[in-house]
């Protein structure tokens, strides 16, 4: 492919476009129906509208349209990054691809073992979309990570692949499992087994939610202290919001860019740790082998 022609040069200024428009929409639909506030305003996040359901109406928030956007962002930033890929690497972008599977690729071996090399993207996608989530925020966006029920879900999701793998070895192998090491502990491995998802997702809501809620108070009162030492100027002197010019913009380094990055990837490390560690992979495979004996004794 020349990666110096106009058409592939369109095509990149498109996947460029697409990774930025959703961002301004959201942008703009966050001024255009945020109430006016004064003071400090510290809500969860926006109703759009309700459908109609039998039980409970089904609410369209300003955590799934930021989703959403994550989404379409991650799903063009991929595009843009395989554009033009070739046996030799020509393109820089290239290695930012190459550098990123084989990061993960090797996360993966490492902690889940080679039976779950098919695990890659799964944790690529957790791991994108859980950061850029978070980092919505960078734009005044609402983060959907600081919401429950988004948070909930994708630990729900990974609960659904623990028992899966859980019950790789049959049903009955499963409910045992609650009896190890002793069986008269299998009311607390019940509680520890319910208790997974409600701590992976309070933990990465908790830590998203406090540094949102963290940054909005020292904001205000970094504006409170700038008008207590300038108030006595003449004019707009007086209005300056001096401790407001840098020092918030520290603060969002680590607790928009590092803390939400890292609560991205506590979530994939603890994702793979038991998925992994929930699979009797040697019981799995002994006894893949004795059907495979069985096959050859009936053959």
């Amino acid at each position: 492919m020349n990666t110096k022609s106009l058409k592939f040069k369109i095509v990149d200024a498109i996947y460029i476009a697409m990774m930025i428009i959703p961002i301004i929409f959201g942008i703009v639909l966050k001024v255009v129906t945020t109430p006016a506030s004064e003071g400090i305003n510290i809500t969860g996040a926006l109703v759009y509208f309700s459908i109609p359901m039998p039980l409970q109406d089904f609410l369209i928030t300003e955590s799934q349209i930021n989703s959403a956007i994550a989404f379409v962002v991650i799903v063009f930033f991929c595009l843009f990054i395989t554009h033009g890929l070739s046996e030799k690497a020509e393109l820089k972008r290239q290695h930012v691809a190459e550098f990123i599977v084989e990061k993960v690729a090797n996360m993966v071996n490492e902690n889940m073992g080679e039976y779950f090399k098919g695990f890659i993207p799964f944790i690529i996608a957790m791991l994108a979309l859980s950061g850029v989530s978070s980092l919505l925020t960078l734009f005044g966006l609402y983060p959907p990570t600081s919401d429950i029920n988004i948070v909930g879900g994708w630990a729900i999701l990974v609960f659904i692949l623990i028992t899966y793998y859980k019950m790789k070895c049959g049903p009955l192998h499963y409910l045992k499992s609650f009896g190890d090491p002793v069986p008269f502990l299998a009311p607390l491995n019940i509680i520890s087994e319910v208790a997974t998802p409600l701590s992976m997702a309070f933990r990465h809501y908790g830590n998203v939610l406090s540094g949102s809620v963290i940054s909005v108070l020292l904001g205000s009162a970094l504006a409170g202290l700038s008008s207590m030492v300038l108030g006595w100027l003449p004019g707009f002197l007086a209005d300056i919001p001096l401790f407001r010019v840098g020092i918030p913009a520290v603060l969002s380094v680590y607790f928009d860019i590092f803390s939400g990055c890292l609560q991205a990837f506590i979530f994939a490390m603890l994702t793979m740790l038991y998925v992994s560690g929930g699979f009797p992979i040697e019981e799995y495979m002994k006894r893949k082998e004795k059907k495979k004996q069985k096959k050859h004794a009936k053959a």
